[in-house]
């Protein structure tokens, strides 16, 4: 099952359900209030920039229903692609907010909240399909970010399943650690945008912008390359 429009309806890891049915809402907010479900990606269909994440949490995208919306690691995250002209405001709220992404898609490699921000390998499998198909229908995709280990490991296991790379470890990840694939795709990967990350200053707001500097400079980069061709 690999059609986006099974997505939504998902029931295959009864962990992930069962956790999510467990969530209780933040103060005066009702169970209502909650997406509680799998979460798809968003962005530009034409982007050739795709931010790969790890899952949704628990009171940002698992109640929003958007990636990164609603939770400190969006905070962080959407007021530097707003800078970085790859958003057009810097406010993730919630799906109707008005946001809009311009060469960028965001999704995550497991759809649907797991318990300790930690899903199994069997949840990173049964998801991988959905993300396989998320890539495959960005056209124009050029630079694939990952955001954290775990998205990282995960991309690199749907990739090795597709016979386009052989060993991992070739990979390795690293706060920007930049990697052409063979299919002519870099690979870029980032420590993640979480508010932990933040507080400690692993990941700082200069870091980041950086970051989406070098994934703009790739892209402009296979631009001139087609152009000259």
């Amino acid at each position: 099952m690999n059609d986006l429009t099974d997505l939504v309806g998902c029931r295959q890891c009864h962990r992930l359900i069962e956790h999510i049915a467990s969530v209780r809402p933040r103060r005066g907010l009702q169970l209502g209030d909650y997406w509680n479900r799998p979460v798809p990606g968003f962005g530009d269909p034409a982007a050739r920039i795709c931010l790969v994440g790890l899952a949704p949490g628990a009171h940002g995208a698992n109640r929003t229903g958007r990636p990164f919306t609603g939770d400190g690691a969006g905070d962080f995250m959407y007021p530097l692609l707003s800078r970085a002209g790859l958003a057009n405001q810097p406010e993730a709220l919630h799906r109707d907010d008005g946001l809009v992404l311009r060469d960028l898609y965001i999704t995550n490699a497991v759809k649907c909240l797991p318990p300790d921000n930690r899903p199994n390998a069997g949840e990173f499998e049964a998801c991988r399909p959905f993300l396989a198909e998320e890539l495959s229908r960005l056209q124009k995709l050029r630079v694939i970010i990952t955001l954290g280990v775990g998205a990282h490991t995960s991309l690199l296991h749907l990739l090795k399943s597709q016979g386009l790379v052989k060993r991992l470890a070739d990979y390795p990840f690293g706060h920007a650690a930049c990697a052409l694939l063979p299919d002519g795709r870099w690979l870029l990967s980032c420590y993640h945008t979480s508010r932990y990350n933040v507080q400690t200053g692993r990941m700082t707001k200069e870091m980041f912008l950086d970051l989406l500097t070098l994934a703009l400079d790739l892209v402009d980069k296979e631009q001139i390359t087609e152009d000259s061709g």
